[in-house]
């Protein structure tokens, strides 16, 4: 793609996702109009108080959980199908969002399962956010070791189920010893919401996403050898152990905080990457990096929003909506495209 072609898809990338910002602020139980909003953004005072609260309270926290969980899935994602050199691996195919749905378990359920005592205010999300990123870290880890081992792409996507399973097997050990009460959390949490989120519980999902992303950064040159196998990368100068774990690490943090403050959320990760590759036919990642991110803040903005019943309090799991979206998205895709060439 020319200069001039990419900066106008990047641009109008940009345009469509602040319309969705704006239309997810607009939509809900309470419609504010689409001026007012725009007026409030600029700096001018709403019309009506109740307006000043539903925006700054609720909507405008849950839009920016929105970006940044559309934004860290679709890194998760396209890393992962870099990382495995697979166009079907992502985080939730492969058990990384279950490794940290386990982590949150555990700090849910496990109170009242074993006893444990574990603080449960409001400075509690720093202790769910971590155990989110270590039970995917470890769950990566296990994949990992067992692709240095297995390097038949459809088997490692049967032992990335396994391990999902294994862990499902786990948390439903937990769940049958807890507490109803924490049950509950954890049934609610499993759903999926992007609604809830406090500004602390943002400002933890925004350092987590900013260290999640800086290793991408630093690395974004490298995963393109990648793609051309391991041999190739190390010809090139790049250490590949360090790599590998910048990967992992990255990974591990990206998804287990999205898990953490949203809960799992399935297909964003697999399928927006491939998205990229299309709109920006490409498989330079310098520029599917980028590309990737802005996508998957705006489809995740578009199911939220899809998510919205007219004229109810009430918004469907948005677990829900995405695979309703994905799941055809990705089969299309496969049927679509030729994978062996990228991969």
């Amino acid at each position: 793609m020319r200069n001039n072609s990419l900066y106008i898809t990047f641009f109008l990338g940009f345009i469509i996702c602040l319309t969705l910002f704006i239309l997810n602020l607009s939509i809900g139980s309470v419609e504010i109009p689409f001026h007012d909003i725009l007026a409030r953004l600029s700096g001018k005072p709403l019309l009506k108080t109740s307006w000043e609260t539903i925006i700054m309270e609720f909507r405008l926290p849950k839009a920016i959980t929105a970006i940044l969980a559309g934004i860290n899935l679709s890194i998760s994602g396209l890393q992962m199908q870099t990382f495995f050199r697979n166009p079907l691996a992502g985080p939730y195919v492969l058990g990384i969002s279950s490794g940290a749905g386990l982590g949150v378990a555990i700090m849910l359920m496990a109170s009242s399962a074993f006893g444990w005592g574990i603080y449960f205010g409001e400075l509690g999300v720093w202790s769910i956010i971590i155990s989110a990123i270590l039970g995917a870290i470890l769950v990566l880890l296990l994949i990992s070791l067992t692709a240095w081992r297995v390097r038949d792409s459809m088997t490692l996507l049967i032992v990335g189920l396994m391990f999902g399973s294994a862990v499902s097997a786990i948390i439903a050990v937990l769940s049958y010893f807890s507490g109803a009460e924490q049950l509950k959390l954890f049934t609610v949490w499993s759903m999926g919401s992007l609604g809830g989120t406090s500004y602390l519980q943002l400002w933890g999902f925004l350092a987590a996403s900013i260290l999640g992303i800086f290793p991408v950064i630093l690395m974004q040159k490298s995963y393109n050898a990648m793609l051309l196998g391991e041999a190739y990368a190390e010809s090139m100068g790049i250490n590949i152990k360090r790599l590998r774990w910048g990967m992992i690490l990255s990974t591990g943090i990206l998804a287990g905080g999205t898990t953490a403050i949203c809960g799992p959320i399935a297909f964003i990760g697999i399928a927006v990457p491939h998205m990229a590759r299309l709109v920006f036919k490409t498989g330079d990642h310098r520029i599917l990096l980028p590309g990737s991110a802005i996508a998957g803040a705006i489809v995740l903005l578009f199911c939220d929003a899809v998510s919205q019943l007219p004229g109810s309090a009430q918004t469907l799991p948005i677990n829900a909506v995405t695979s309703l979206i994905g799941a055809p998205m990705v089969i299309w895709l496969i049927l679509r495209r030729n994978f062996s060439r990228e991969f």
